[in-house]
């Protein structure tokens, strides 16, 4: 019964960060990507070629599109991909149409350059909310993880590819400026996304070797209470095997077992890198003493 719960729970966590996510992605290309006509990529950038060759709303092309590329990635991906898309799907062109009525002709700037990081920030954020919560925005998304599947294609090359095309495609009856601004916006897009996608609980990674591993191994243990992993290593020069102590520990206790390490072996070799995200007993779960 607890744990029936806490799947529903997760469930509706899941379902709010993408609903959110594709509310702030509407937002995003309502109060900025639009009033200064920016171009842009994936289907809100196949939207604008269609508005501004027929006519069509943005907010029902981007519907009848992301149902058309929903049916066809339930076909070829799976019922289990479709329901994680199925949300994104309606979700966001609905946003867009909502958000078109609520604020009519509201305009914060006109500014491209503005326009270009305020609204590429606010899709990239959209998108890694959307990405995080395990769910895919649909659209555009789709014909990239076809290709992965069926021809081995990688998903971020399609992706680049498809964003060009599509940049290209807007290129014919926009000055240069304008385009330019637009692939100013795919990389603001992108590299928050990553940014977004690999963020979590940072910490940092030390590793020791040292003549007196045993000694470091239990300050670590005992006087931190951070966990130590004893790795094998053999030396490149003499050959000699030599333990590595491998340890993961907050930011904050960095100068803590610097001190505590170089009291015990002054000498001793210390490498130390930040690790953007740890899981696991003693971090994201809570710890079990013995």
């Amino acid at each position: 019964m607890i744990k029936d719960r806490e799947k529903w729970l997760s469930f509706l966590g899941s379902l709010v960060l993408v609903v959110g996510g594709n509310l702030l992605y509407a937002l995003a290309v309502k109060l900025f990507l639009l009033p200064a006509d920016l171009v842009t990529g994936g289907t809100t950038g196949i939207a604008l070629v269609v508005n501004d060759l027929t006519g069509v709303p943005i907010s029902l092309f981007v519907l009848v599109f992301n149902v058309c590329m929903l049916a066809a990635g339930f076909f070829l991906l799976g019922k289990q991909f479709a329901l994680t898309t199925v949300v994104s799907t309606f979700t966001y062109p609905a946003a867009l149409g909502f958000f078109d009525l609520l604020l009519g002709d509201v305009t914060l700037t006109t500014d491209p350059l503005l326009c270009s990081l305020f609204s590429g920030l606010g899709i990239g954020l959209a998108l890694g909310i959307v990405i995080r919560a395990g769910a895919s925005t649909g659209g555009m998304d789709i014909p990239p993880l076809v290709l992965n599947r069926f021809f081995k294609i990688p998903v971020s090359v399609s992706l680049y590819v498809f964003d060009l095309c599509i940049l290209l495609a807007q290129a014919f009856y926009n000055v240069p400026e304008k385009v330019l601004y637009g692939i100013l916006l795919v990389l603001v897009y992108t590299i928050v996304l990553d940014k977004l996608i690999l963020m979590g609980a940072a910490k940092t990674e030390v590793k020791i070797i040292s003549s007196q591993p045993e000694a470091i191994q239990e300050a670590i243990l005992h006087q931190m209470d951070r966990g130590v992993t004893v790795l094998q290593a053999e030396g490149g020069y003499l050959h000699k095997s030599a333990p590595v102590l491998l340890s993961v520990i907050s930011n904050r206790e960095l100068p803590y077992i610097e001190r505590l390490i170089r009291a015990i072996d002054p000498e001793c070799f210390m490498i130390v890198s930040r690790v953007t995200e740890v899981r696991g007993r003693g971090f994201s779960m809570k710890k079990k003493y013995r």
